[in-house]
């Protein structure tokens, strides 16, 4: 009852604004003429990171399908910067292997779409950039899928992955460019196959990748794509 009291006071008081300023009380006088001024609103841009936050696909555009935060148990690595490999042109391709933003980003957000636990996830990262930081970032993954197709390693705090191979995939044209890729890793001597779609939408790159993650943890070879369903939505909503 007291939080209602308040909310209708405060509701009255905008009414009350509303009505002065009707009368001509927002208006003030120009300094020089003497004739009344309109006064001006600034609307503040969205930051980078809200920019995303409304970029970013709802279970609307899925039909239905949760659209979450990935679970920080399985986290590789804090950020781009805590990731070593055997071959630095292959970076690119571990950091969209785990959710993390390539080149120079502003902001980027990821998130984990699947139909249940079991199912194969498909991981959404969006980053925003400055200046022409998307077409660099888009140029630097571009060259590491030509240079990186015997493989790679990469290590940081959540342990060691190894890939095979890296071959490059035709993907469906989307935004200003994209570029198609899977990679293959062994894992307790079951081969897994992971194919990621990397879309640049002006200043916005969007990354998917797809993995079986109870495949690999019952020791089955998997082929994980990312939703086609995904892809189509998130991309819609990118241009």
């Amino acid at each position: 009852m007291k939080r209602a009291a308040l909310l209708a006071a405060s509701a009255f008081s905008a009414l009350s604004l509303a009505a002065l300023t009707a009368c001509g009380a927002g208006a003030e006088p120009d300094g020089t003429t003497g004739e009344p001024r309109p006064s001006a609103s600034v609307t503040k841009p969205p930051t980078p990171a809200e920019r995303l936050a409304a970029l970013m696909v709802t279970p609307a555009d899925v039909d239905g399908l949760p659209v979450e935060p990935p679970s920080d148990d399985f986290r590789f690595a804090e950020s781009p910067e805590d990731v070593t490999l055997d071959r630095q042109v292959c970076a690119p391709l571990a950091h969209t292997a785990n959710q993390l933003p390539l080149g120079d980003p502003r902001a980027d957000l990821t998130r984990v779409l699947s139909k249940n636990p079991t199912a194969t996830h498909t991981y959404v990262t969006l980053t925003a950039y400055a200046a022409d930081g998307a077409r660099a970032a888009m140029n630097e993954a571009r060259k590491a899928v030509d240079s990186c197709g015997d493989g790679f390693t990469a290590t940081a705090s959540g342990g060691t992955s190894s890939y095979d191979s890296v071959t490059a995939e035709e993907v469906a044209p989307a935004g200003d460019e994209s570029l198609g890729f899977k990679a293959t890793m062994t894992f307790r001597g079951v081969t897994h196959t992971h194919h990621t779609e990397v879309v640049r939408h002006g200043d916005v790159i969007g990354v998917y990748f797809a993995a079986d993650g109870m495949a690999i943890a019952q020791g089955r070879p998997s082929d994980a794509k990312p939703a086609e369903t995904v892809v189509r939505a998130q991309n819609g909503r990118l241009r």
